[in-house]
């Protein structure tokens, strides 16, 4: 479908007059009814304006697109408009636009509207292009300049689009562009980043579909024919996906942040076909670690263990809150938590799936280093590291010494011959893994490790006022840097270790009540401060400021991300101070929390509940105070 089959003379407006972004719109629209293509202006005029709300259609170099798939057009058509003043329309690069193109396509299937986007964002990359059409005198000369720009680039009109990469969709069963996207917790980042790319795949007219890997599993699957269609695929993932089914595909593996900040330049790569082709290892799903530094390969491992244990820590962790809200203590003080048969329930529910923790912690770092073969290792390591006392440290080291010791065993039945190739992973790996890590943790782990649970615990015992304090502020502030990266979950990962004593007993922690303090203040001290200082604020984000006090009172730090990742500079030290003088303060107060998540909603399981509720409530104030004073009023854009 080529521009000037759906550009018509009276449909062009050349030199126009337009002061505002909605006196553009409304010229654009008007233009559009010259067109004869829409039935009900009005209707139109609703979905255009709606599509514009997702997000502004001024893809920057002072170019603007609006479109729209519509009940209301009858046939896919366009318009276009020239302003040498420009116009303020929220370009992605903050330029006035000068150059407007709207698109009328209809509502159906087919993905009309982003052929039409993809083939003029093409020709308008082009700055001599974009100068011709701009200095054009009339309507007739700027349809023959963007005539001899599409035959230039696709040639001439009978050879169907000549040079032009074939556009896929749903329709044919294939896409240009595939991702996968997946997070540690797998709650906000992974569908932050599907979708950052999404939008910005659409505002660059590319066919694209991406899998969210996230904490209920994977949605939206890709498809073994997708994938074998597809030129590039993406995987923007702080933890392991199922990466065999990419093998001989080029794949671009980055950091799932990179998805949420970098969609652009990934997909520009990926469509320019600079990304290494994935070649898998036959015996696992994991992908290979190349070009990743020793840090970021560790991270990783560890996050994956991390994400798979989360749910047994969350889950275990409030029902063991619960067994404690629902008892007695005056029964039997010793047996607080299973004194009643309803609170006894709940407690040893809770604690089987606490129990489960360190295991799994263990057994998914290990799979992520040594594929398949390494879990059952990692879980027994684990699991001997929890009954020998060296605890989360233990486990920690139980991983990583599971998967190695995998990837040694590996290297070394290599050289067995083919024929014994069948016995490895369900008699060579477990049986001698299995007896080594448990040598290893048994003898070498946990005599050292568990002395070291031991000496801290009774260092945190008698630490002093001032010190628990600064642990508190310390453990807080974390949970703001990054908002639900490495420093926020190396913060929150020691809060939850904290929850189980040295003898595998769940406790009420003071340094999770600190963590989780810490991490409810970024999206409060936001919501806060979009309503007390709305003028610092444009109308969107003060829409999206009012989510964050659900977000905020149910402990969802992530919440914040959108506004940090908008102005870092005012948003992270505001943040992180805020919840530094909350986790302070909760360790000044003596509180304490048996529970890993939950935010409000485990208040009454919190020891000193308001003084805790308190702690929070002054962290919030503050971070609002200080982000208020950082940032100046804006001028309101519509």
């Amino acid at each position: 479908m080529r521009i000037t089959d759906l550009l018509l003379p009276e449909s062009i407006a050349l030199r126009a007059d337009a002061a505002s972004k909605e006196e553009a719109m409304e010229t654009l629209i008007a233009l559009m009814k010259k067109s004869g293509a829409v039935t009900d202006l009005s209707q139109y005029r609703k979905d255009v304006w709606k599509r514009e709300e997702e997000g502004t259609t001024g893809i920057g170099e002072g170019i603007a697109i609006p479109h729209a798939k519509s009940s209301a057009v009858k046939r896919a058509a366009l318009c276009a408009m020239t302003v040498p003043a420009g116009v303020e329309f929220q370009a992605l690069d903050g330029m006035p636009s000068k150059l407007f193109f709207l698109i009328a396509a209809p509502d159906t299937a087919a993905d009309t509207h982003l052929e039409v986007l993809s083939r003029l964002s093409t020709l308008l990359m082009d700055g001599a292009f974009r100068e011709k059409l701009l200095s054009a005198e009339t309507p007739e000369e700027f349809l023959e300049a963007i005539d001899r720009q599409e035959r230039e680039k696709y040639g001439e009109p009978s050879e169907k689009e000549a040079g032009a990469a074939p556009k896929r969709s749903e329709e044919d069963g294939g896409y240009e562009i595939l991702a996968v996207t997946a997070c540690p917790t797998g709650i906000a980042h992974t569908y932050m980043a599907a979708e950052s790319l999404e939008q910005k795949a659409a505002q660059m007219g590319l066919s694209f579909k991406v899998e969210t890997d996230g904490s209920g599993g994977a949605k939206n699957l890709l498809t073994a024919e997708e994938i074998r269609r597809a030129r590039c695929i993406i995987i923007a993932a702080d933890r392991d996906v199922e990466m065999e089914r990419f093998d001989g595909k080029p794949v671009l593996r980055v950091k799932v942040a990179d998805g949420i900040h970098r969609p652009e330049e990934l997909l520009r790569q990926a469509v320019e076909g600079n990304a290494p082709v994935y070649h898998g290892r036959g015996e696992g799903s994991r992908a290979p670690a190349e070009r990743e530094s020793a840090g970021r390969r560790i991270y990783k491992h560890l996050m994956n263990g991390v994400s798979h244990m989360l749910p047994f820590v969350i889950g275990g962790g409030i029902l063991i809150a619960l067994a404690f809200l629902l008892d007695d203590y005056t029964i039997d003080p010793a047996n607080f938590g299973s004194n009643t048969p309803v609170a006894a329930f709940f407690k040893s529910v809770g604690d089987a799936a606490f129990g489960f923790m360190l295991p799994v912690l263990a057994g998914f770092i290990a799979m992520s280093i040594g594929d398949r073969p390494a879990l059952a290792v990692g879980f027994v390591g684990g699991a001997l590291a929890n009954a020998g006392g060296s605890g989360f440290l233990g486990a920690l080291l139980a991983g990583f010494l599971a998967g190695y010791l995998v990837l040694l065993l590996r290297r070394i039945f290599d050289r067995l011959p083919a024929s014994l190739e069948g016995i490895k992973p369900v008699l060579l790996y477990p049986v001698l893994g299995i007896l080594i890590i448990g040598a290893a943790i048994v003898w070498l782990v946990n005599p050292p490790v568990s002395a070291l649970n031991e000496m801290i615990s009774q260092g945190l015992t008698t630490m002093g006022e001032s010190s628990r304090i600064v642990a508190g502020i310390l453990l807080g502030g974390m949970m703001s840097i990054d908002m639900g990266g490495p420093i926020n979950k190396a913060a929150y990962v020691f809060g939850t270790a904290s929850l189980v004593n040295a003898a595998g007993n769940a406790i009420a922690s003071p340094f999770m009540a600190a963590v989780m303090a810490g991490g409810m203040v970024p999206p409060l001290a936001i919501a806060l401060c979009t309503t007390f200082f709305p003028n610092r604020f444009t109308k969107k984000d003060r829409q999206s400021g009012l989510t964050n006090y659900i977000m905020g009172l149910s402990f969802i730090t992530e919440g914040a991300i959108p506004f940090a990742a908008a102005d870092p500079l005012r948003v992270i030290p505001a943040c992180a101070v805020g919840s530094a003088v909350a986790g302070g303060l909760s360790m000044a107060f003596g509180c304490a929390l048996r529970a890993p998540h939950g935010g409000l909603f485990v208040l009454s399981v919190v020891e000193h509940p308001l003084w805790y509720l308190g702690a929070v409530v002054v962290g919030a104030v503050v971070g609002a105070l200080i982000l208020a004073a950082l940032k100046k009023p804006v001028k309101e854009r519509i």
